[in-house]
């Protein structure tokens, strides 16, 4: 398909090329093509982010905010194609697709040459290529229980050989973690050539090289650098860099000057009407097509909701702040875009986010944790009491659907007709099966006690804006009516998210994402081995536990399907989490940004999208 014709060149541009000799000689280009850079104006695309972030150090984020950034930082040996539906894997790093063993236990990976980081003063005022140890001290640092990282159990789940036991080493020894040590499942082959070895069959193995704002490539000189302060301090070999952060308020990247030459392509299907008037618009153009980006910290809702309005944001998207639902009905009245926005050219992107609405229960918490039948039955009954239609019609207007298993939509395994009791609501049966294992009301005052007579009162975290006040108003009134006391311990969402890595918290409400297109990843959360990191709710089930380490080995197909049936089933049984919704996007973008496409399991798109400032100057 042919490239797009470049813009023309202002008349006085226009006139310096006639007098440079016209066309033919390399030195006016060169001098024309310095002039019209230097006369367009700067393009930058403005966001808000409707929590704060937490830290820039990849192997330590566990929140989408923080990801949001290093995603453009970073980057990963593959990544997936923007356009292509179904998703697609593509090199990213990486000079070509992994060459894969016949048992999908050894993966050879060649870099691309001549990639280098974005200039730092780690580096000594010397240019920094990356290389293969790049790629290998990342996957280090994400097992360093220093780290604490979100992932760690991932990577040993993932059974690259030697992995575990070098973890364990600086567990036991409570060290610091070997980075010189040899690890037989990480391979530097040469200068470009990395070689991973597993312990077992993945044949899905790849998904965990596509995560640049989890494993990208790092340079060890940068961390060491920096030390305790190297999360402020991320250095990558991706589009952008940091500018500027003023911590829970502003964060600005730049495009990274040294940012190789890479030009916007896609394969979308040939049916596909949006992904080929995109490719057909942008082929060809260089990335990133902005020059700056800057994201705003905007927690309550409606100040987030005007600043969209009144034109200080220029969209509102998924990772990046959408709708806020208490607006939706505003934005898109019965799932269409409201006639002031059309009339204003905002564009509407719509979709069923392949993503929940989950609350956890403390495994370990003495009340509601523990597999024994009576603490069952209260997570089920606790589970039953909740109606999430309720929730979704008035605290969520409308935009999202009942869950009814931890499989995300649009990934695999997920199968829209399922059904299970995570989705019920009963208020009869969970009084029945209260009363039947002892959760009674003993003392008349109204509210239930546990079974050796001490008071059932359950605690749920939660933060402090508005919206989290009417999601505990629903929780309140539907365990009231089965006779629960409940109270609200208040906090901000980073706070929350340490307490509940530390197994402190009781209950808590929050949001999880699908990072990439296997829907076994979401049942991670319920795997034993990574109870207090991405499990946590501490779920410790050996049947569970099982069933998923099969999953792992199986090629896609019907064994691995009827598995997926399992899990669903053991996770609605035991009830460590109770999954509430699958939530619907509503992601609005002013008309002086293009490019936009919804991207279903990662974060980085700002390098995608182009802006118009003379049309938002024109429009402000």
């Amino acid at each position: 398909m042919p490239r797009p014709r470049p813009p023309t060149p202002p008349r006085s541009v226009r006139r310096r090329t006639l007098l440079l000799g016209g066309l033919a000689a390399p030195a006016a280009l060169n001098a024309v093509n310095a002039l019209a850079a230097d006369s367009a104006p700067t393009k930058v695309l403005r966001v808000a982010f409707n929590s704060a972030e937490t830290s820039f150090d990849p192997a330590r984020i566990s929140d989408i905010y923080s990801r949001a950034i290093t995603a453009h930082i970073f980057e990963s040996l593959y990544t997936y194609d923007p356009l292509a539906r179904p998703v697609l894997v593509v090199p990213r790093l990486a000079a070509g697709m992994p060459e894969v063993s016949a048992d999908f236990r050894v993966w050879t990976v060649r870099l691309q040459r001549g990639i280098f980081f974005a200039d730092d003063p780690a580096f000594g005022g010397k240019r920094r290529e990356l290389v293969a140890d790049d790629v290998l001290y990342a996957f280090r640092r994400s097992i360093d229980p220093a780290n604490k990282g979100p992932k760690s159990s991932n990577v040993i789940a993932e059974g690259i050989v030697g992995m575990a036991e070098l973890r364990q080493a600086a567990l036991a020894g409570k060290r610091a973690l070997d980075y010189d040590a040899p690890v037989a499942g990480l391979q530097a082959l040469d200068r470009y050539t990395v070689r991973f070895t597993l312990k077992a069959s993945r044949p899905r193995f790849i998904s965990l090289l596509t995560q640049n704002d989890v494993f990208p490539a790092q340079a060890r000189e940068v961390v060491e650098h920096y030390g305790a302060a190297a999360a402020e301090h991320p250095v990558g070999t991706g589009p952008f860099r940091l500018k500027h952060w003023v911590r829970g308020s502003k964060i600005v990247l730049e495009r990274n000057p040294g940012f190789r030459t890479v030009h916007y392509s896609g394969q979308p299907a040939a049916g596909d009407v949006d992904g080929q008037a995109l490719l057909a618009r942008f082929a060809g153009r260089r990335l990133p097509m902005v020059d700056q980006v800057e994201v705003s910290i905007i927690e309550e809702h409606q100040p987030l909701w005007l600043s969209f309005l009144n034109r200080e944001i220029d969209c509102l998207a998924t990772n990046a702040g959408a709708v806020p639902i208490e607006f939706a009905t505003l934005a898109v009245p019965n799932g269409a875009l409201a006639p002031n926005l059309a009339r204003q050219g905002v564009q509407l992107h719509r979709n069923l986010r392949s993503d929940c609405g989950l609350v956890f229960f403390n495994m370990d918490d003495p009340v509601v944790g523990g597999i024994t039948p009576d603490k069952v039955a209260l997570r089920r009954a606790l589970s039953l009491a909740y109606d999430v239609q309720r929730e979704i019609r008035l605290v969520r207007r409308g935009q999202a659907v009942p869950a009814q298993s931890p499989v995300l939509p649009g990934t695999t395994g997920y199968d829209p007709a399922f059904r299970s009791s995570m989705a019920e609501y009963d208020p009869a049966r969970a009084r029945a099966l209260l009363d039947l294992y002892g959760y009674v009301d003993r003392n008349g005052d109204g509210w239930r006690e546990q079974p050796d007579g001490r008071p059932l009162v359950l605690q749920m975290s939660t933060e402090p804006e508005q919206i989290y006040r009417l999601f505990n108003e629903v929780w309140q009134r539907c365990l009231k009516a089965v006779g629960v006391r409940c109270e609200f311990k208040i906090a901000q969402w980073p706070t929350n998210l340490k307490s509940a890595q530390g197994g402190s918290l009781q209950m808590w409400m929050l949001g999880a994402s699908a990072d990439e297109p296997d829907g076994q990843d979401a049942l991670r959360r319920w795997y034993g081995p990574q109870s207090g990191e991405g499990n946590l709710a501490r779920f410790r089930l050996p049947a569970f536990d099982q069933v998923f380490e099969r999953m792992q080995a199986l090629p896609d197909g019907p064994e691995r399907e009827a598995l997926f049936l399992q899990a669903k089933r053991l996770a609605a049984a035991y009830m460590p989490y109770k999954v509430l919704v699958h939530r619907i996007a509503n992601e609005l973008f002013h008309p002086w940004v293009a490019g936009y496409r919804r991207m279903p399991f990662w974060g980085d798109w700002w390098h995608l999208v182009d802006v118009d400032p003379a049309r938002r100057s024109a429009q402000a």
